[in-house]
C-alpha cells in the first residue's frame, strides 16, 4: 500500500487531552509544592511535635484512600465533567483554608478534608483522559499521561524550597498552590466530552460498581509493589543520614527516581502503542525488583542513588501497563471503577509499607525492613509472572 493510501494516524495530543494532561500536572504540582515544607510549617507555626505532625499529615492520605474507593462509582454514575470540575474546584479552594487556619486543630480539619476532593480529582481526571484519547492511541496516551504527575513531582518540591529561601512566608506557598489549583480547574473547564448513558440507570448496585472485581489479581500485584515503595520512601531520609552520612541527598534520590520514571514512560509508551502491555509490565516488574534488591543489599552511596534510577525505570514501565490491564478488563462504563481500583491498591500497599515497615524498623532496624520490602515485591513479581499475566490475557475485553 502506498503512503497516500494509508489511513492517517489519529491525533494523540488533541486539545482535550492537552487540557487534562495540563490539569493533572497542575493538580500534583500544587499538592507536591507543600509536601516537603509542611512538617516545618507545623513545627514552626504551631509548635507541633513529631507525633502531632504525623497525625495531621496522615489524615489527608486516609481520607483520600477512603474516597478513592467510592470515586469509581461516582465517576461512572454521574456526569463526568460535573464531577471533574467540582472535585478540582474544591481541591483548589481548600488551599485558602490553610491560609485562614489559626490553630493546629483547624489546620488538621482542613488538611484532612482536603483529601476528599484530591481523591475524586485523581480518579475523575485519569478517567476523562482515557475518554478523550483516540482508541487507537489509548495505550500510548496513558503512558504519556503519567508524565504529567512525574514532572510535577520532580519539579515542585525544588520550586517550593527555592521560593521559601527567597521569601520565607508559608502564605506565599499556600497562595501559589491555590492559584495553580485554580489553573487546573480552568483548564478542565474547556474539556469537551461526548454524552454517555449513566451507569446508575443501567445496572443495579453491586460491588463491581465500586471496585473492579475482575482486576483482583492485578490489584494484589500493585499492593505488593507499593508496599516496597512505602517502606523506602518513608524511612529513606533517616537511613541516609544515620548509615550513609548523607544529609542533603534525599532530594537527589527522588530526582533520580523521577528521572527514571520519565525516561521509561517516554520509551515504554511506544511499545504500549503496539499493544505490548504484558511485555512492558514484565520488564517494569523485573527492573524494579532489581532496584529494590540493590537498595537492600548494598549499603553505599552509589547504590543508594543507582537504585533510585533503576526503581524509577521499573515503575515507569510497570505502572501504565498495569493501568491498561485494568482498563482492558473493564467495560467502557466501568472505567472509573478501573482507575479507582488501581489507585486504591497503590494506596493500600503504601499504607501497609509505612505501617509494617515501621514496626520492623523499630524492632530489628532499617536493613531487615528494606529486605522485607524487597521480599514482598518479589512475591508480587512471582504472582504476576505465574498467574496474573495469564489471567489478564484470558479475561481481557480488548
Amino acid at each position: 500500500m502506498t503512503e497516500s493510501l494509508r489511513p492517517a494516524a489519529e491525533k494523540l495530543w488533541n486539545s482535550n487531552y492537552l487540557r487534562v494532561w495540563g490539569a493533572n500536572f497542575c493538580l500534583f504540582f500544587s499538592f507536591m509544592l507543600l509536601t516537603p515544607l509542611l512538617p516545618l510549617y507545623l513545627s514552626d507555626t504551631y509548635g507541633a511535635s513529631k507525633q502531632e505532625i504525623g497525625f495531621v499529615l496522615s489524615g489527608y492520605t486516609l481520607v483520600a484512600l477512603a474516597v478513592r474507593s467510592l470515586s469509581g462509582y461516582i465517576v461512572d454514575s454521574f456526569p463526568r465533567k460535573k464531577v471533574l470540575l467540582l472535585s478540582f474546584f474544591y481541591f483548589a479552594l481548600f488551599f485558602a483554608g490553610y491560609i485562614l487556619a489559626g490553630t493546629l486543630a483547624f489546620f488538621t480539619i482542613v488538611r484532612t478534608l482536603h483529601g476528599a476532593p484530591f481523591g475524586v480529582a485523581t480518579v475523575s481526571n485519569s478517567t476523562v483522559a482515557i475518554d478523550v484519547l483516540p482508541s487507537s492511541r489509548r495505550s500510548e496516551g496513558i503512558g504519556y499521561y503519567g508524565l504529567s504527575n512525574n514532572l510535577a513531582t520532580a519539579i515542585s518540591p525544588t520550586v517550593a524550597l527555592l521560593i521559601y529561601q527567597v521569601w520565607p512566608d508559608f502564605d506565599v506557598l499556600f497562595a501559589l498552590s491555590l492559584a495553580v489549583g485554580m489553573g487546573a480547574f480552568v483548564l478542565n473547564c474547556g474539556v469537551k466530552l461526548k454524552a454517555r448513558p449513566l451507569l446508575r440507570n443501567l445496572m443495579p448496585l453491586s460491588l463491581d460498581r465500586f471496585i473492579l472485581t475482575k482486576g483482583w489479581s492485578q490489584g494484589i500485584c500493585i499492593v505488593c509493589f507499593a508496599f516496597s515503595y512505602g517502606v523506602i520512601s518513608t524511612y529513606i531520609a533517616l537511613y541516609a543520614k544515620e548509615h550513609l552520612g548523607i544529609t542533603g541527598g534525599t532530594g537527589l534520590f527522588f530526582f533520580l527516581l523521577a528521572l527514571g520514571l520519565i525516561l521509561s514512560r517516554l520509551t515504554g509508551s511506544r511499545s504500549l502503542r503496539r499493544g505490548l502491555i504484558t511485555r512492558n509490565a514484565t520488564v517494569g516488574v523485573l527492573t524494579a525488583l532489581c532496584g529494590y534488591l540493590l537498595f537492600a543489599a548494598v549499603h553505599d552511596p552509589w547504590a543508594y542513588y543507582a537504585s533510585a534510577l533503576i526503581i524509577g525505570l521499573g515503575n515507569g514501565h510497570m505502572f501504565p501497563a498495569f493501568q491498561m490491564m485494568f482498563i482492558n478488563l473493564a467495560s467502557n462504563n466501568q472505567r472509573g471503577a478501573a482507575n479507582s481500583t488501581l489507585l486504591v491498591s497503590w494506596d493500600v500497599g503504601i499504607g501497609l509499607g509505612i505501617l509494617l515497615g515501621g514496626v520492623i524498623a523499630d524492632h530489628f532496624g532499617f536493613f531487615p525492613a528494606f529486605w522485607a520490602g524487597w521480599a514482598v515485591n518479589g512475591i508480587g513479581a512471582a504472582f504476576f509472572l505465574l498467574y496474573s499475566r495469564g489471567y489478564f490475557l484470558r479475561h481481557r475485553l480488548r
